[in-house]
This record gives structure tokens, sequence and C-alpha cells, in this order.
């Protein structure tokens, strides 16, 4: 059984060059995005969530303020009470 070559290689002839192609000048192009408002959003939300979360729940300072004002007797009056009342209706809609 014989061989055949399969085209004119020659190894005593030089390769051709092969056709490289010249490099395009450079260009100034930077990356960029552009975010629908509606993921500008959800950025927002899922920020304040992550600050909500990292926030301690109670204030101790509020607290050590609000202890203060309570033990003065003459804090709690009847406007105070009646304001109370009032935030306190207001928030479950009665």
């Amino acid at each position: 059984m014989m061989i055949e070559r399969l085209g004119p290689v020659d190894p005593l002839s030089p390769p051709n060059a092969s056709g490289k192609t010249a490099r395009t000048g450079k260009t100034d192009r930077t990356d960029a995005i552009n975010l629908s408002a509606e993921a500008k959003e959800k950025g927002d939300i899922f920020r304040a969530v992550e600050i909500s979360r990292t926030a301690p729940d109670v204030r101790p300072d509020k607290i050590a303020e609000i202890k203060k004002k309570l033990e003065n007797p003459s804090y709690i009056d009847d406007t105070i009470v009646g304001t109370v009342a009032d935030r306190v209706m207001d928030a479950f809609g009665l």
C-alpha cells in the first residue's frame, strides 16, 4: 500500500508567508453601563434594608432620656397623656 502526498509539500521550499492583518489604530473607548430607574430604585431599597439590618434595635441614648423624664413626676400631665393616647389611636387607625 502506498500513501501519496496530499498536496504540494516540498521540504526544501520555504513556506508561504501567512497573510497577517495589520493592527488597527488604538481607540479611546471606555466601558460604561446605564442603569434603569427601576434598577436604581431597587439599589436604594437594598441599601436601606442593609442599613436597617445593621442598625441596633435599641437606642440607649433615647431610653436614658425618656427614663430621666419619667423620673420627674411633673413631666407626666394630662397634656402628655392626651398626646400619647392620640398617637396610639392614630397608629391603630382608631
